[in-house]
């Protein structure tokens, strides 16, 4: 081996090229402002979720904690691409430092895997409020809620450690582009001049646990709650219990669908033009959809909303 082989195995770029879309320059306008707009409403919406559920005595119930970490993660998984992703718009030179891509796709990796579990937590709640409604407050008290939501924070971790210890070991030969916004795993495995056979492997094994185990456990919840539902006799009741559900479920949607297509294949074959898209989406559109389909689509929310604010109103009155 070469002593410049030797040098582009062991010495770590400085920096990335992230591409983004500067091969279509007359779309980066309209996206930095739809990605502005998106992350202004994305940090609004959460933040709102978070103190309504604090300050609300009403909002209390294991549901609503879960809910406020769901807003939390939706708010560091914005904020951990798009000001990069911004500032790459605005600027000509379009870079990350190498230690800012290793951070940026640790703590990102660390987000979907723990909004994976939670989740899957949140279906659990729904499965017990529908099916053992007497049992609920017994079943699902605060302590067990804690200790879930404490599993999925280490659970994430623990995979995106795993994660970041075999990237940052791949060397990065010749000129170091990534065809995407921001740094992921997948991009980088596949920026890599080496044999990444185990980086495939281990992607693919923590990534089936960390997506299809937590998807299982909510479609069979869900399956659960579907049977519990159709034996309702009044259809206001199984409208009520499906209300109860609706937003949960389509939360899953937009979170689950994107990171299947993207994580569920095998890093060799991974498409960076097509990829970066569907990053994109579940990067900002899906946080940022999530607080309004909550309030939107929940009277309980919507309640506490209106309350909070009666009661800013009276404070500033006086």
């Amino acid at each position: 081996m070469t002593s410049d082989n030797q040098s582009c195995f062991w010495d770590p770029p400085k920096d990335f090229i992230l591409l983004g879309i500067s091969d279509r320059p007359w779309l980066e306008l309209p996206l930095f402002v739809v990605l502005l707009v998106s992350y202004v409403l994305a940090m609004l919406g959460n933040i709102s979720i978070i103190l309504v559920s604090q300050l609300d005595p009403q909002l209390h119930s294991p549901m609503y904690i879960f809910l406020s970490h769901l807003s939390f993660l939706d708010l560091c998984y914005t904020t951990t691409t798009v000001p990069q992703m911004l500032v790459n718009m605005g600027s000509s030179r379009k870079t990350i430092s190498y230690g800012g891509c290793t951070v940026q796709y640790a703590i990102f990796h660390w987000l979907g895997c723990t909004e994976c579990i939670v989740l899957a937590a949140m279906a659990l709640d729904r499965y017990v409020a529908i099916c053992e409604p007497l049992r609920y407050a017994i079943i699902m008290h605060r302590p067990l809620c804690q200790r879930l939501v404490g599993v999925a924070w280490l659970s994430g971790f623990g995979n995106s450690f795993v994660q970041v210890i075999l990237t940052v070991k791949l060397p990065f030969c010749g000129q170091q582009v990534l065809n995407n916004f921001f740094c992921e795993v997948p991009a980088m495995i596949k920026l890599s001049c080496a044999d990444t056979t185990v980086n495939d492997a281990t992607l693919a094994v923590l990534v089936a646990f960390f997506v299809l185990v937590p998807l299982a456990l909510i479609l069979l919840s869900y399956g659960f709650i579907a049977r519990a539902v159709l034996k309702i006799q009044s259809s206001r009741g199984r409208h009520k219990a499906f209300g109860t559900c609706s937003s949960h479920l389509l939360v899953v949607s937009l979170f689950y669908l994107p990171a299947i297509y993207m994580y569920l294949q095998p890093p060799s074959s991974y498409s960076q033009e097509q990829g970066k898209f569907i990053s994109l989406f579940y990067s900002i559109i899906t946080p940022t959809l999530n607080p309004f389909i909550y309030t939107l689509r929940n009277k309980d929310v919507k309640g506490a909303f209106r309350r909070l604010l009666a009661r800013t109103g009276r404070l500033c009155g006086r």
